[in-house]
């Protein structure tokens, strides 16, 4: 089975992540089943000193799963990030469409976001000109041969969305 995933990049700041938290409710509201998948270049940790579940990490667990009545949490050392088709295909077979938040570089298709005043040019467009990039939201008109998307119209990123992954 072939997970269904789009991207969502941007320059630090520009509000991937904010633009995810209006698009997400949307494609719920259809009867869509969505997974995400958050790039974090740094170190984090989910859990918290003090914590059963960081001291069992602390202690050298190598994997470690957290489990309630209504969710899990995973969390599995590895010497390096794994690949992004490695992800879905493992963790992601339970939903209609995967949406990523970063992966700049990464394979999949794209819809880049692009904020005037964060930046006058484009990670995939420029420079380099990245073959998966499907559209742009902005908040100003582009000239582009993808299609540029209203960045404030959470209802039509979603639509495209839809029509172009979930159709």
């Amino acid at each position: 089975m072939t997970v269904k995933a789009v991207s969502i990049v941007a320059k630090s700041g520009a509000g991937k992540t904010t633009l995810l938290e209006k698009v997400i409710p949307i494609l719920k509201e259809r009867g869509y089943r969505v997974g995400v998948i958050k790039h974090d270049a740094h170190r984090f940790d989910i859990d918290h000193p003090g914590k059963d579940s960081h001291r069992l990490a602390s202690a050298g667990a190598d994997t470690l799963l957290i489990a309630s009545p209504e969710k899990l949490a995973l969390v599995k050392k590895h010497a390096a990030s794994p690949p992004i088709a490695e992800l879905l295909a493992t963790y992601f077979t339970d939903v209609d469409i995967v949406l990523t938040e970063g992966f700049k570089h990464g394979s999949l298709s794209k819809i880049e976001l692009h904020r005037k005043e964060r930046s006058a040019t484009l990670i995939c467009r420029g420079a380099e000109n990245d073959p998966t990039l499907q559209a742009v939201a902005s908040d100003e008109p582009l000239e582009l041969d993808v299609p540029v998307l209203d960045l404030n119209d959470a209802g039509a990123i979603a639509d495209f969305i839809e029509e172009r992954f979930l159709k």
